[in-house]
């Protein structure tokens, strides 16, 4: 009964649709003609039906996957330029009711530290992250309703803005905690929230069920319906993303994209940003349990893959991937990554005593900040540490037509050079900042109107002058 525009999770993520997608991919995956025509429908920048996309992931003709390869990095280009944005996550509790099979915050789990951060404690490590240079956040919340309940939520997020330290200001506060209510939705849009963030971890219903077996998140469709109320209550940046490595990764893919075309078909608008996270090593979770997961290989794969089919939406790649696949799967397609990241409750500001250990993962890539930031220059990046689209309503249905135009490019490189000359000025290493004042230098040349180029010399003139917040 797949009808993408139905407001049923089972009805717009239908698992006949999937199996039968699967089946088509399968018998296509050689068939060069329909590869072909597909990658030129892709060529047109519009993205790709979940069936095609399906085609592309199944494929095995090496030729034609590196001609899939190109293409995202090519996309991706085309879209966001050289720039990969930098955030940094924030764990607020630990707490949770939930019965999670795949996370240490299981209800069931006595041996894990619970923690959960007062306003006293938010303060101290907003200030820590804003001394690293950071800008942008994402809080993380274990689902409790004594815990952590709506207004806890809400005061973290009213204390991270009100922190001022030095020149340092978190200017963008994206949220991932659980599914909710529209009323709470309205709350948090209130807030001030940047992107509402949910895993659905798994669109296989049965597998979902037995890897939830209690508490709220065991109810499939509420979760699974949850970006539908949280745009009915305002929010109209939402990302999506599964845990690679519970189900067939297949499978997931498909219902990932057509969630995105859910969206997009309701709403008119879709995913603002997609993290493709991999199940990885947490206190008493050991990821050989589950038996789908995939290789650096496939992995790379589906990211170029996403880049194709969604070619508007931001891609996260977080700290649970190490440097090396960092290193390969950010040309694919990859937009936002975190840098000097801490998955514990607390960490930034002072390190947590090894015998009261929070974290909900261990990190793989363990650089500081200013060895990402450094890193990714060295690559021809520039890192940004933007949020103008957010502060300057481009958000929703705005941005994605500036998006889809190309036209955000306008705003975007000038905005990204100028948040990294801030970050230069303020906190990075003498090396990095060398390196990243020769990029500024050399990607001035890259803004084509003259006009616009002569603002951005006079503003990163003003911010080696001591002024900040400058953005088109």
């Amino acid at each position: 009964m797949y009808d993408r525009k139905s407001m049923k999770a089972e009805e717009f993520i239908d698992h006949e649709e999937i199996l039968e997608t699967l089946d088509y991919a399968e018998r296509n995956k050689n068939n060069i003609e329909l590869i072909d025509r597909i990658i030129a429908k892709a060529k047109e920048r519009k993205g790709l039906e979940h069936r095609e996309a399906s085609v592309l992931l199944a494929c095995e003709m090496p030729e034609k996957i590196r001609e899939i390869y190109d293409l995202a990095e090519q996309i991706k280009k085309d879209f966001y330029g050289n720039r990969i944005v930098l955030f940094a996550p924030l764990y607020l509790s630990n707490y949770c009711v939930n019965g999670c099979v795949y996370c240490p915050y299981h209800r069931k789990n006595r041996h894990i530290t619970r923690k959960k951060l007062t306003q006293a404690e938010i303060a101290k490590e907003v200030t820590a992250l804003q001394d690293m240079g950071h800008k942008r956040l994402a809080i993380e919340a274990g689902e409790d309703p004594v815990m952590n309940p709506i207004d806890y939520i809400l005061e973290s997020i009213d204390t991270i803005y009100s922190i001022r330290h030095r020149n340092g200001a978190i200017r963008r506060v994206n949220v991932n905690i659980a599914a909710t209510t529209v009323e709470n939705y309205r709350k948090l849009k209130d807030a001030g929230i940047g992107t509402y963030i949910l895993f659905q971890e798994t669109y296989h219903k049965e597998s979902y069920e037995k890897l939830h077996p209690t508490g709220p998140k065991s109810n499939y469709a509420y979760h699974t319906e949850a970006m539908d109320r949280a745009m009915e209550g305002g929010i109209d940046d939402v990302g999506l993303g599964v845990l690679f490595g519970l189900e067939l990764y297949k499978y997931e893919f498909a219902g990932l994209l057509m969630h995105a075309e859910h969206l997009e078909a309701v709403h008119g608008v879709g995913p603002h940003t997609i993290s493709i996270p991999r199940v990885k090593r947490a206190d008493d979770i050991d990821p050989e349990t589950f038996d789908n997961g995939i290789s650096d290989e496939i992995f790379c794969r589906i990211a170029a893959c996403i880049r194709i089919a969604v070619p508007y939406t931001g891609m996260i790649v977080s700290t649970r991937e190490n440097q090396k696949v960092r290193d390969q799967i950010i040309r694919l397609g990859v937009s936002q990554i975190s840098g000097g990241s801490r998955t514990s409750v607390g960490g930034y500001y002072e390190p947590e005593p090894e015998d009261a250990r929070s974290e909900q993962f261990d990190v793989s890539d363990t650089r500081t900040l200013d060895e990402v930031v450094r890193w990714l220059m060295t690559r021809g990046y520039i890192p940004s540490f933007c949020t103008a689209c957010y502060r300057e309503g481009r958000t929703g249905d705005r941005f994605m037509s500036l998006c889809k135009s190309g036209q955000i490019q306008n705003c975007c490189h000038p905005n990204a050079l100028m948040t990294l000359k801030e970050y230069l000025e303020d906190y990075a290493s003498k090396e990095t900042a060398d390196i990243g004042n020769a990029l500024i230098g050399k990607e001035l040349e890259h803004i084509p109107d003259e006009k616009v180029r002569k603002i951005v010399m006079e503003r990163l003139s003003g911010i080696e002058q001591g002024d900040r917040d400058f953005r088109f």
